[in-house]
């Protein structure tokens, strides 16, 4: 079968379809698509009910356990565009029924399109598998030159920070949401090993989950990762300064005391199962090993040393 016409219902995938150069091709995205900043001009096929913008993160959290408790979808299928789209091929996933459109989204769509498309579901977990995902779409959209180009020059960027020896290897923290707190799961406790780091809690492959501020506190980490789901640099600082800057038990961390906390562009970087998570690990690289790694390469909004000294 012929695909000439693509829906992706996961940001990551829309990024790597512009990457293959085939951007043509797209006729649907999501409200979460936006980059390259061309992508966000794309019909609209999936839309949040949760407005994260005006939101706080407690409130966001809130509201996401009660529409999951209640059975109810965190994202909308605009039936319209979807039908106006006719698909050969969506894109979707079952990694996070919280963070991009899930399953629930997927069947619907099928309800409705008459012309049943091709279902691709990209589900990695880890690095290796995040590189996979490029090769195995690009067999399926007949890009498999273009795959093997994007996936080895990724390995090789890769190899290049583990190819650099450290004297010492800090305790790493990364925190996925702050109010609850919430650990870094799936491929950032990889991406933090692999940018010379000890990655405290989480582990290689596993759901993101709650924890108190004791296992933070017992953890002892050198330096803390901020990285809520989804958001950019910008908004993480300003979680930080309402949540957590005037917290008495957050200021007695080490990491804290040391002024060693940190906040990324978790939205471009470490959200999304994409091929700029390697980006990510350059990032890390540089956070944790500043000596080794030019933090200057980067973008300014791409993180930011929080100043915890009073």
């Amino acid at each position: 079968m012929s695909i000439n016409r693509i829906v992706s219902f996961l940001p990551s995938a829309t990024e790597l379809l512009y990457e293959f150069g085939i951007q043509d091709k797209i006729y649907g995205v999501t409200h979460e698509c936006k980059f390259p900043q061309e992508a966000s001009s794309k019909p609209h096929v999936i839309n949040s009910v949760i407005d994260s913008d005006k939101l706080s993160s407690n409130e966001i959290n809130t509201q996401t356990c009660q529409l999951l408790n209640e059975g109810k979808d965190i994202f909308i299928l605009n039936e319209k565009d979807l039908k106006d789209a006719n698909p050969d091929l969506i894109i979707a996933q079952e990694t996070c029924e919280v963070c991009a459109a899930y399953t629930n989204q997927v069947n619907k769509a099928l309800q409705i399109l008459d012309k049943k498309p091709i279902i691709h579901s990209m589900d990695p977990h880890n690095i290796q598998e995040i590189l996979d995902s490029v090769i195995k779409l690009g067999e399926i959209l007949e890009e498999t030159t273009r795959a093997k180009e994007i996936s080895n020059t990724l390995q090789k960027r890769i190899q290049k920070i583990k190819n650099v020896q450290h004297n010492n290897i800090p305790k790493i923290l990364a925190i996925e949401w702050v109010e609850p707190f919430f650990t870094a799961g799936h491929w950032v406790p990889e991406m933090i090993e692999i940018a010379g780091g000890t990655n405290l809690i989480s582990k290689i492959g596993e759901h993101s989950r709650r924890m108190g501020f004791e296992e933070i506190s017992n953890s002892d980490a050198d330096i803390i990762i901020l990285m809520p789901c989804g958001f950019d640099t910008k908004r993480t600082v300003s979680e930080y300064k309402n949540i957590l800057e005037k917290d008495e038990k957050w200021n007695n961390l080490k990491a804290v005391k040391n002024n060693a906390i940190f906040a990324v562009d978790a939205n471009s970087f470490f959200s999304k199962p994409s091929i700029r998570t390697i980006e990510g690990v350059e990032i890390l690289a540089s956070i944790i090993h500043p000596d080794k790694f030019d933090r200057k390469v980067f973008s300014s909004d791409s993180f930011v040393q929080i100043s915890t000294r009073k």
